[in-house]
């Protein structure tokens, strides 16, 4: 497959299309912000006026989006996807969604005769850019294959889950654990700020314990120093929360921790933080937040 529609040029969607153009695929972008295609065009990718157009133009279409919404909205609207999708061609939905909303859109492409991959990625701007995501794939295995030479160039490392819906609830896992990890670290750093303990050399003791992780080595400082441009925006690390705590529910497993650590990303995202990076969410933790020194 060398023809590939890109939907969706958001802060992940626009570095993997980047490195597609750059690969050699021939690439053709819409994005409903259309000024959000322009770095892309300039690359060598093709402008598409609408989604159909992308659609037509290839032969495998792929799609990284915001939420569960625009997802179906993009899949499964009159103008969608769906809606000209010819029999044998394929869609990869990459974005964060629900198993639901996975199994929704597997059914839709399946019924028009078309092929469904869905492969959400584990990774925020940074690997998006560099090509080193992790793709978490489930659904049509022959598709899977095919699709090999393309995450190799989005990603370091893919795996298939079987049936659609086991990578959105892989995904939803993954972020859930992140999210509790960032939580605690964020409430580790407000403690210690309390007690008055420098924060770099706090940093320093859980690097050098079992604790030790990438994400601390990495938020930690920036969390110390407030600095929180956007690589995985908060807004959608509590929206993949609130689908953790609903998958749970539907599961009927408790997910107490995760439920707490959601209501914390509530109070930021009230707060007025969502489009900052999801580690943000220690400004409402922070002393001073609590009139604390």
């Amino acid at each position: 497959m060398r023809k590939i529609g890109f939907l969706g040029l958001g802060i992940m969607g626009r570095g993997m299309a980047a490195n597609l153009v750059r690969a050699g695929y021939q690439v053709t972008v819409w994005n409903r912000t259309p000024r959000a295609c322009d770095p892309l065009v300039e690359l060598g990718a093709r402008r598409a006026g609408s989604i159909q157009e992308a659609v037509r133009a290839s032969e495998v279409t792929i799609a990284m989006l915001a939420d569960p919404a625009a997802s179906r909205d993009v899949a499964l609207g009159p103008d969608g996807v769906v809606a000209c999708l010819q029999p044998g061609q394929a869609y990869v939905d990459m974005s964060t969604v629900d198993p639901d909303t996975a199994r929704t859109i597997a059914d839709a492409v399946n019924r028009v005769g078309g092929r469904f991959l869905e492969a959400p990625v584990s990774g925020s701007r940074k690997p998006a850019e560099e090509g080193t995501l992790v793709i978490l794939a489930a659904g049509d295995t022959e598709l899977y294959r095919e699709m090999q030479p393309v995450f190799e160039v989005l990603g370091k490392k893919n795996l298939h889950f079987g049936e659609v819906g086991q990578a959105a609830a892989v995904k939803l896992i993954v972020n859930m654990t992140m999210g509790g990890m960032m939580g605690l670290l964020a409430e580790a750093l407000a403690l210690g700020q309390n007690c008055g303990i420098d924060g770099q050399a706090l940093l320093e003791v859980l690097d050098s314990g079992a604790v030790a992780n990438p994400m601390f080595r990495l938020k930690g400082p920036r969390i110390l120093v407030d600095q929180h441009d956007p690589h995985f925006p908060l807004k959608h690390m509590q929206k993949d929360l609130r689908l953790a705590v609903g998958l749970g529910d539907e599961r009927q497993q408790t997910l107490p921790t995760v439920a707490c650590v959601n209501e914390t990303f509530k109070r930021a995202l009230a707060a007025g933080l969502g489009d900052c990076d999801f580690a943000a969410v220690a400004r409402v933790l922070q002393a001073r937040e609590g009139g604390g020194p």
